[in-house]
């Protein structure tokens, strides 16, 4: 069993921005967490309009893990979905800024140890995730796209604020989203050509500036 890394004190739990930021916890108040899986699910809750992205670090190997990460936002909670690929400790930390600033830089607001003892479930590889995508967007499916099953009919359900309109690019293709009444950009698309070609899939978004699209989040299958 690997040992519990030494943390500068301090280090875990609220910074400084947190409570400023007008954030709280909602499901995990003990900043370590200790898990006899390999997936846990932290979320956060925000009172104001906000920019939110997590970090995902190996203790042991000391290499940041962004592909096992996944943040989204939905009626003012913030997910960070983890998929740990190995037994261990793990740092996860979250940044987080105020709308509308643009700023680049992030402030730390929270940070987690994770415990993992068991790998009790498939390891997910999470899409990347790009700047306007932090800004309030959801999906419901898919978080991740796994090769080793048919992807021939690949449900694509999203929610992305102020759009115009939504595509899915796979490798050069595009099939274009449909909104549906609750507001959700919805579409199938066959994803099953591109298994195992190290293909790209891209979720991209018009916000209605001719016909540029902006991409939201990269797979690859």
């Amino acid at each position: 069993m690997a040992a519990r890394p030494d943390l500068q004190k301090g280090y875990l739990g609220p910074q400084s921005k947190f409570e400023e930021f007008g954030l709280s916890t909602v499901t995990h108040q003990d900043p370590e967490i200790n898990i006899d899986s390999n997936q846990v699910e932290v979320q956060i809750r925000v009172s104001k309009p906000t920019k939110v992205t997590a970090n995902l670090t190996s203790c042991a190997k000391n290499e940041e893990l962004p592909q096992h990460v996944f943040t989204q936002t939905k009626d003012g909670v913030v997910s960070v979905k983890v998929s740990l690929p190995e037994v261990g400790y793990y740092k996860l930390q979250i940044f987080a800024l105020l709308l509308p600033d643009d700023s680049k830089t992030l402030p730390g607001v929270y940070n987690y140890l994770i415990n993992c003892s068991r790998i009790a479930s498939a390891v997910a590889t999470y899409p990347k995730q790009f700047a306007q995508w932090k800004e309030g967007c959801y999906i419901v499916s898919p978080s991740n796209l796994d090769p080793n099953v048919s992807l021939a009919e690949t449900k694509f359900e999203v929610f992305i604020p102020k759009v115009k309109s939504a595509a899915v690019v796979a490798d050069g293709s595009w099939t274009h989203l449909n909104q549906n009444t609750a507001g959700l950009w919805e579409g199938t698309v066959n994803l099953d050509p591109y298994r195992f070609k190290d293909a790209k899939v891209t979720l991209n978004a018009n916000y209605g500036d001719d016909n540029k699209f902006s991409t939201l989040l990269e797979y690859k299958v």
